[in-house]
């Protein structure tokens, strides 16, 4: 998935790594006369370890991107997160989405030391430097809306989306000073959710699952190479991934660019709810799953060099983000 950025070599092998069925599982997959020639692990996940592969062979050299769950929780949902994820590459296989190519899953750990999913590797890095984010914002609105307009089957079509927190499960921050703001918050979302169009969803459509290429490296021809990590893909409404992108993107560069992002998409053509309250619900149902200080995030950003994303400097932008949707939203 990532070239270049945030990879760091790890051997030669997978066998170093306790990996040995792993690695026996990705040569059986392999052309005649190829091997793995060399491991690096790529940073800027959370979710799963990855891998880029290096192959070797008659034809020269190519690389692969190896996911593995290895968190108890994640080998739990193993099996059906990277089914999902392997039947939705197939599907995007067939559009202009700049998704990976599938090359082979291992999602109960049959074979594979750790559920496992095996894909090509796609042009591009992680950006998440606060340089060119305003240029970068507008390129994700539109490739958000080109994933939303992805046509599917009944047959093809994810699953129905899931809220990713609720009422009861919301942490408030022990520091705030704004109490009332975060129980008005939660408040919103102990509502039925609004009427919505439902369509294909990333369903985590964020800076952090999308790769960059800048062509000559002059920063100037700036595009998108490649959208990563596909497990929670959903069919649900627009809003969602539209709210999604837009907390993530308050995180990392501040509530400005964060608020602005859902005009970007609707400037793109993209079209959301119509009513205030559904805009409300949708945007704070996403930031809530964030609190109290957005550090399950911020682990990956950081490892990607945003040292300055402090669980307080998160904390307070959280909190002045569900501010500002308050006072545009309601």
């Amino acid at each position: 998935m990532i070239k270049g950025e945030g990879a760091e070599r790890v051997g030669g092998d997978l066998e170093a790594q306790e990996w040995n069925s792993t690695r026996s599982w990705v040569a059986k997959g392999l052309a005649a006369g190829e091997r793995i020639a060399d491991v690096a692990r790529l940073r800027g996940g959370w979710t799963s370890e990855m891998r880029r592969l290096t192959i070797s062979g008659p034809d020269g050299r190519r690389a692969l991107v190896l996911r593995s769950f290895v968190k108890p929780f994640y080998v739990q949902h193993a099996e059906g997160l990277l089914s999902r994820e392997a039947a939705i590459l197939r599907l995007l296989g067939e559009t202009d989405v700049p998704a990976a190519a599938l090359v082979d899953v291992d999602a109960k750990a049959t074979c594979c030391d750790h559920p496992s999913l095996l894909m090509s590797l796609l042009r591009g890095t992680v950006r998440v430097d606060g340089h060119g984010a305003e240029q970068r914002a507008d390129l994700l609105a539109g490739q958000l809306l080109r994933i939303h307009q992805v046509e599917v089957t009944a047959e093809t079509r994810p699953r129905t989306w899931q809220p990713w927190t609720s009422p009861e499960r919301v942490t408030l921050p022990e520091s705030t000073g704004r109490p009332e703001i975060w129980r008005r918050a939660v408040d919103v979302i102990r509502q039925a959710p609004p009427v919505y169009k439902p369509c294909f969803l990333h369903r985590d459509f964020h800076p952090g699952n999308v790769l960059f290429d800048d062509g000559d490296g002059d920063g100037d021809d700036v595009r998108i190479s490649g959208v990563v990590d596909w497990v929670e893909t959903s069919w649900g409404p627009a809003d969602l991934d539209v709210a999604h992108c837009s907390t993530a993107l308050a995180l990392l560069h501040g509530v400005p660019l964060g608020m602005t992002f859902a005009d970007r998409y609707v400037a793109a053509g993209g079209q959301l709810a119509g009513e205030n309250a559904a805009h409300l619900y949708w945007r704070l149902l996403d930031a809530l799953a964030f609190a109290p200080d957005a550090e399950k995030v911020a682990v990956p950003w950081r490892d990607l060099g945003r040292s300055d994303l402090t669980p307080a400097l998160l904390a307070t932008r959280l909190e002045e983000y569900i501010l500002a949707l308050f006072k545009r939203y309601s």
